[in-house]
């Protein structure tokens, strides 16, 4: 599925409502510097090179996909969906623009790949920022992990 998200505060999440709680954000050195993604239970957030709208692409697969050639930057991270309903925000959005994604409750892999893109519609001119398109890949995932780099991009900001 592909959506449109304000990633305003250059981020987004996918987050089970049903257990996720505020915390600290994820947001450590090696969160901004190195993943680009901050994770905490049950919510992942994802940084963006622009503080606008910007496209993300959603899947569910029963395994790991391969690796998308033409990303940039490419990283994974366990997510916990025990309510079996993520959803998909910006950090300014409204809970009815919150777009909900059901899947089986457990432990998933999310893959999330940075690729080159195109401005979607209503896009602001006066953001500065790469126009890069948001690839979440999402599987069931029997054993926890790390969160690993598996291709680094450059920085896409100053944090």
């Amino acid at each position: 599925m592909r959506y449109v998200v304000h990633a305003d505060l250059r981020q987004f999440s996918l987050r089970d409502t049903s257990a996720w709680r505020p915390g600290d954000g994820g947001w450590t050195d090696e969160a901004v510097t190195s993943h680009r993604i901050a994770v905490e239970p049950s919510a992942l957030s994802v940084a963006t090179a622009r503080s606008d709208l910007v496209e993300v692409e959603v899947s569910a697969h029963p395994g790991p996909p391969p690796v998308l050639p033409g990303a940039e930057h490419v990283v994974e991270a366990d997510l916990a969906v025990p309510g079996g309903t993520l959803t998909l925000i910006g950090p300014a959005d409204y809970p009815d623009r919150s777009r909900p994604l059901p899947l089986p409750p457990g432990r998933y892999r999310v893959r999330v790949s940075y690729v080159e893109g195109e401005p979607p519609e209503g896009w602001h001119e006066h953001e500065f920022g790469a126009h890069l398109r948001y690839v979440l890949d999402l599987w069931p995932a029997a054993e926890p992990a790390p969160v690993t780099v598996l291709r680094a991009g450059a920085p896409i900001w100053d944090g």
